[in-house]
């Protein structure tokens, strides 16, 4: 993998610029040629390369479990169908390990959640130069694209907003089922008659402001942590996988293939911890015990 024609700082920003999408400061919907313009087209610009990959790992993940599914046999089973029953049998046992509730939503939540974000994850083994070039290439030759402004990231978990949208959708579930089983009132003193608490009325309502900012920042932090972190480990191990790709050839295999396999590490892990995390979140909601 080489820059080419690129300097390395023009590389590095090439491959960690995504394909945008959305309305430029004249009101004309298009393609970002630069990164400059992609900020420019605001928050209703749509990253193509990141949804593109994110829905189709997405439709995989369905595709084969529910192949698996309607062939599964009580014999032997095939490779295939034995390790998705090791994966199912996984998330089950977190399951019932974390969430101490009743709910047939969780279980099949946590699956998706962990597979979704293992597949994401696992784009980031492809060599950086192999998808970035097809795209290149494509696109100067099939829709006359300038082969320097064609961007195309194949991890959709180095993009911010993937993870944040997967982490917010947490959130707000979490907020439902928290009212659902709490009641209003249960919220809300669970947000302003905690951590703090006193059996005089006049400290009780003085204490509710300090404890709504506490408990309040809690809460808010909870998605941008869930979210972020996904993102950080993952921009940065692809971040590591672009500097190595800057390196004469003979290094870069030296370097790469030790990197790549310690990140495999970082990939389960991550979508593990993501799992983990949503169960939490979840259980959170459910609990009554103080109400």
């Amino acid at each position: 993998m080489a820059a080419g024609e690129q300097t390395s700082s023009e590389y590095i920003k090439h491959h960690l610029t995504n394909l945008t999408f959305g309305k430029d400061q004249d009101g004309v919907w298009r393609l970002a040629e630069t990164a400059q313009e992609a900020q420019e087209m605001g928050f209703y610009a749509i990253h193509l390369d990141s949804m593109g990959w994110a829905i189709g790992l997405g439709l995989i993940f369905i595709i084969l479990f529910s192949m698996v599914a309607r062939k599964a046999t009580t014999g032997v089973p095939s490779g295939l169908q034995n390790s998705i029953e090791m994966i199912i049998e996984f998330i089950d046992s977190n399951v019932k390990d974390t969430f101490s509730h009743t709910n047939k939503l969780i279980a099949p939540m946590a699956l998706t959640a962990f597979m979704w974000v293992l597949l994401m994850n696992l784009m980031d083994l492809v060599p950086v130069d192999w998808v970035p070039q097809l795209a290149t290439f494509i696109g100067s030759n099939f829709f006359g694209m300038d082969p320097h402004h064609v961007y195309f990231k194949i991890v959709p978990t180095t993009d911010p907003n993937v993870t944040m949208g997967m982490s917010l959708s947490v959130f707000f579930l979490a907020l439902f089922y928290s009212i659902k089983n709490k009641g209003v009132g249960g919220f809300v003193g669970e947000l302003t008659l905690h951590p703090f608490s006193s059996k005089n009325f006049l400290v009780k309502i003085i204490l509710i402001p300090i404890n709504l900012f506490l408990e309040g920042v809690s809460l808010l932090a909870k998605p941008i942590s869930h979210g972020l972190r996904l993102f950080g480990n993952l921009y940065a191990g692809e971040m590591i996988f672009i500097l190595i790709a800057l390196l004469p050839l003979y290094v870069q295999w030296t370097l790469s293939v030790p990197w790549a396999i310690f990140h495999i590490l970082v990939i389960v892990l991550q979508a593990f911890i993501f799992m983990v995390l949503m169960i939490v979140y979840m259980n959170m909601a459910h609990e009554t015990g103080d109400h």
